[in-house]
């Protein structure tokens, strides 16, 4: 028989989702059929991609990988929980996530685009989805750059969080480093969606106005003070989703930013991330 083109490996891969090997060993155990050869995968237990594809991916675990002034977060999702605590899934998910800070990727198309061990990481992912049997997707991937960034994984990779702290001079390093998972432990538990008031989304806040007007629309108040009554409850909903103005989870007589105040003056958080299995 000739010998197996390029060009049949490539439809047999993107119509079975198995690895080029793979097909190329079943092409040519086929003798070049090409429905024998999505036989002979099936019977080794390959699955059809296609099927997976429709599925929702809602399981998973979040890896990290930091230097001192850079961190990257990824969200490895795939179907049942089983297949997240899987020993070759987290190699694929710690592989990926260190391979990413080492090539310092900026995009998310760029981490595509990594390859290792001379195959393109999408090579390795439909190998991985070949071998499981489940539909895998990188769902979120984030990276994180300053003075400081430490990374904290929360519940065995259910969540996963990197902060990264500003004026951090006066600091001491092990210090640096006990501050900056105490911030990624508060914001595992506690969820802010900002570190200052400025950055809180205003559509957000109009929600929040909203909710606050028809409550009190609801309980008769006139129509001239409802947005001073929405005005008063945007305080307390700023305590509870602003990262610096929350209670600190180590001592309630502080906030976040007078706990960062009493580490040094100037300590201040830059950024963070926050990913969740099976949620924002």
């Amino acid at each position: 028989m000739p010998p197996v083109t390029a060009e049949q490996v490539k439809k047999l891969r993107e119509t079975t989702g198995a690895g080029i090997m793979d097909c190329k060993k079943a092409l040519e155990e086929a003798e070049g059929d090409f429905d024998k050869a999505i036989e002979i995968l099936r019977k080794k237990g390959h699955k059809m991609v296609a099927a997976r594809q429709a599925r929702d991916a809602n399981e998973g675990a979040v890896f990290a990988a930091t230097s001192p002034t850079e961190g990257h977060l990824l969200l490895l999702a795939c179907e049942t929980d089983f297949v997240a605590k899987n020993e070759a899934f987290r190699t694929f998910g710690k592989t990926l996530v260190e391979l990413a800070l080492a090539q310092r990727v900026k995009a998310l198309e760029e981490l595509l685009g990594l390859t290792w061990d001379g195959f393109p990481v999408s090579e390795h992912l439909a190998q991985l989805v070949s071998r499981i049997g489940e539909k895998i997707e990188i769902a979120r991937w984030a990276r994180l750059e300053g003075e400081y960034v430490t990374a904290y994984i929360h519940l065995g990779g259910r969540i996963g969080v990197l902060v990264a702290l500003k004026g951090t001079a006066e600091v001491p390093p092990e210090k640096l480093h006990e501050v900056g998972q105490n911030i990624a432990m508060q914001i595992a538990a506690l969820r802010p969606v900002s570190i200052d008031r400025l950055s809180v989304p205003i559509e957000l806040i109009e929600k929040e106005k909203e909710i606050a007007r028809a409550q009190a629309r609801a309980e008769g108040k006139p129509e001239a003070v409802l947005e001073k009554i929405a005005t008063g409850k945007l305080e307390k909903f700023f305590k509870e989703v602003v990262l610096l103005e929350q209670e600190y989870f180590q001592d309630s007589q502080k906030t976040v930013e007078q706990y960062l105040k009493s580490v040094s003056p100037k300590l201040g958080i830059a950024g963070f991330v926050r990913f969740q299995v099976g949620g924002k």
